[in-house]
């Protein structure tokens, strides 16, 4: 999702950019607003996560768990994943990336409210998961159990997860493992596979 500890004015309008680094849209600079904490996912972060992802991305159901900027959700798509699914609290913010999707053309469900409330509703498993949760919430945890206790992983689900250097340690749920995992500068971030065998 791309949020922050250290806060800006919630009240402030001004806006910022993001850029699609590959796919059908590579190179297209969308507008994101200056809300809370938020912080798209950097360039280099996104080049990383997305060469673990290459082999799996197209054709999959997508799952961006704390939006903000979309921009995870909307890389996905750019690499022609069947469905993403985004889920942004903040109104405005889910606003912006609603135009975002019809600028590009894209059809992409947003739920505006709070992801512990979302998930719940939902009902078909997703192949990748984005969680990148506001930092200093000790959000990644309970979501990784919701994702497990709804039955939102698919079998071999890849789950990505981003926070901040010192959060809480991994609970991962029954059958994940880390497979891959990298640490710069305040972010620590991982990729989580789903096997469904539990130990």
């Amino acid at each position: 999702m791309n949020r922050v500890a250290k806060p800006t004015s919630r009240h402030n309008k001004k806006s910022g950019s993001v850029r699609i680094i590959s796919g059908q849209w590579r190179g297209r600079r969308l507008p994101v607003l200056d809300a809370e904490g938020l912080r798209p996912s950097t360039d280099r972060t996104r080049e990383t996560l997305f060469n673990w992802l290459m082999a799996h991305v197209q054709g999959s159901r997508v799952l961006d768990v704390f939006a903000g900027s979309g921009v995870l959700g909307l890389e996905a798509l750019s690499r022609y994943a069947r469905e993403t699914v985004f889920i942004e609290k903040h109104a405005p913010t889910a606003k912006q990336l609603k135009t975002n999707l019809n600028t590009l053309k894209a059809g992409a469900e947003v739920h505006c409210n709070d992801a512990m409330a979302v998930l719940p509703t939902l009902s078909t498993p997703f192949d990748i998961i984005f969680v990148d949760p506001p930092f200093g919430h000790d959000l990644v945890n309970p979501c990784l159990a919701a994702l497990y206790k709804h039955q939102l992983l698919a079998t071999n689900a890849l789950i990505y997860v981003e926070q901040e250097i010192n959060g809480p340690a991994l609970a991962l749920p029954p059958g994940c493992e880390v497979i891959k995992q990298k640490q710069t500068g305040q972010l620590t971030y991982c990729l989580l596979e789903y096997t469904g065998a539990e130990a």
